[in-house]
């Protein structure tokens, strides 16, 4: 009696691990043991900076955020602190997008946080 070797389901495991390790270069694209290490290492990879990319992203806003706040002649935390104090809820990403695309208006914000700062003290 023939030795049953599941061949489809294995050609089937194969198949995907060199899929995802395609444009690889040289044998870990080719062979399908180096393939298997790369493409799992690749995918850890992958999982690890997707997470990563929201911190990334939130920091360039930051800095946009506080080049801009510098530019108007006010600090950063400042800035955060006034608008809190308005009651102005923009999250930092809208507004690195409107300090980025719309300077004058982002100048508009800073002057009224400015003001609101300056009451205060």
């Amino acid at each position: 009696m023939p030795r049953a070797t599941n061949k489809p389901a294995g050609r089937k495991r194969k198949k995907k691990i060199l899929k995802l390790a395609k444009g690889y270069r040289q044998g870990r694209s080719r062979q399908y043991k180096r393939a298997k290490e790369f493409a799992e290492r690749g995918l850890t990879y992958a999982y690890r900076d997707r997470r990563q990319r929201k911190r990334d992203l939130r920091s360039l806003w930051i800095v946009r955020i506080s080049a801009a706040c510098k530019a108007g002649g006010i600090s950063y935390s400042s800035f955060i602190h006034g608008l809190n104090a308005l009651g102005i809820n923009l999250n930092r990403k809208i507004l690195a997008e409107i300090a980025y695309n719309n300077p004058e208006q982002f100048k508009q914000i800073v002057e009224q946080v400015k003001g609101v700062i300056q009451h205060s003290n």
